[in-house]
């Protein structure tokens, strides 16, 4: 017993240097053998949605379908988010995520005191802690899957020779999240505190990416942006009156006072509750059990906002060469017919949301970080982990 649990710790401590300390991992109160080893695995914790829950046992919520556009009252929280052996049956990624689960939870309870001040230890919990739900939704693996597939088609190969399976896009996403946890440390954050009668909403995906910079810069058309793009935001409601938001320090500017912001406006509420109708896969989680025609209105706003394909594929055959340069022309591969060489280029698709929240406001003199290939534009955080051209600093 004492052996796998330094195996454990060790684990968290290499992967996280924070994300479950050392000395918690080492000193567990709950034996690892002993976890309820539990077929109905979330993608999205049920800790997580508690903080929404409609009922005072924490047990149900209100739940709104984006396709039947229907309300459906006191939902068990149980069976939200949830598939049978979502991370293997081996159980590993399972036990693995309930320690940091519950440390979640045990921030969380900080957070709502009266008089709490972000803490730098907690800051870096937000953004690791955001980092992984982005990544482990069944939306993210969907979406994975779905890619794959799409350019195994345009590359002819036969799907009955490989295909990505949905369990085999968790696990890898698992893998890149635990090889890349600090991706989004360099970005500064915050606490939204609602001071509105409009709650925040959340999502069967609600870690949430955008761009602001990004989306209205006319340089950037044609380019998509990642997890180290420059003008990253990033998203995660907590409780139905507070919302954590980060952002690229050099590209924007927040205002805030131990990192709290105040927010007093309806419009700005709802701005950023567009993100999650615009980014989830079929359901929205609300505290709230008496406002389907709000949710119907406030989604038939936006519905045409939201992308039916999160990604894009463009093939590109061999044109000619000129000066010992190869040069591709972009085609619809279904008018390509056999090529020696080809092409293939996949892009990522976010939605644009109506509007923005004020209070993320452009940052004096801002910069990003470019070499003028497809990596596109990137933090100053990121440009050590890239090979090519030198990256020089742009004004934003």
């Amino acid at each position: 017993m004492l052996k796998r649990i330094k195996t454990v710790g060790y684990r968290y401590a290499i992967l996280t240097n924070y994300f479950y300390p050392l000395s918690k991992a080492l000193g567990f109160t709950i034996g690892i053998d002993s976890m309820a080893s539990n077929k109905n695995q979330h993608y999205v914790p049920q800790c997580y949605l508690r903080r929404f829950s409609s009922a005072e046992s924490g047990a149900a919520i209100s739940l709104f379908n984006l396709d039947r556009e229907k309300l459906i009252e006191n939902a068990p929280i149980k069976n939200q988010c949830s598939k049978g052996y979502f991370y293997g049956d081996d159980l590993v990624i399972e036990k693995d995520l309930q320690p940091i689960e519950g440390e979640y939870s045990a921030v969380i309870n900080q957070i709502i005191e009266p008089g709490y001040k972000l803490s730098e230890e907690h800051k870096i919990f937000l953004k690791r802690f955001w980092l992984l739900q982005n990544m482990r939704t069944d939306a993210a693996s969907k979406r994975s899957v779905e890619m794959s597939d799409e350019m195994g088609v345009v590359a002819g190969i036969d799907p009955s020779v490989y295909r990505q399976e949905l369990k085999d896009a968790v696990i890898q996403s698992m893998k890149i999240f635990y090889e890349h946890i600090d991706m989004v440390d360099d970005l500064k954050v915050c606490l939204i505190k609602n001071k509105t009668n409009n709650e925040f909403i959340t999502s069967d995906d609600p870690a949430v990416l955008s761009n602001k910079w990004h989306i209205l810069k006319k340089s950037s058309s044609g380019l998509s942006f990642g997890l180290g793009s420059a003008g990253n935001i990033i998203l995660l409601p907590l409780t139905p009156n507070i919302l954590c938001l980060g952002y690229d320090g050099d590209v924007y500017s927040v205002r805030h006072n131990n990192g709290w912001v105040d927010v007093k406006d309806k419009s700005d509420i709802r701005s950023l509750n567009e993100h999650q109708f615009l980014n989830c896969r079929a359901n929205i989680y609300t505290h709230k059990s008496n406002i389907e025609n709000e949710l119907i209105s406030d989604y038939a706003k936006i519905v045409s906002r939201k992308p039916i394909l999160r990604h894009n594929i463009t093939y590109s055959v061999l044109d000619r060469v000129d000066n010992g340069f190869k040069r591709y022309k972009v085609i619809d591969k279904k008018e390509a017919g056999d090529h020696n060489k080809a092409l293939m280029h996949c892009q990522m698709i976010y939605p644009k949301p109506s509007l923005w929240p004020k209070q993320i406001g452009w940052r004096n003199k801002g910069f990003v970080f470019s070499n003028g290939s497809g990596v596109g534009y990137i933090r100053r955080s990121r440009i050590g982990t890239m090979t090519g051209e030198k990256f020089r600093k742009m004004r934003a």
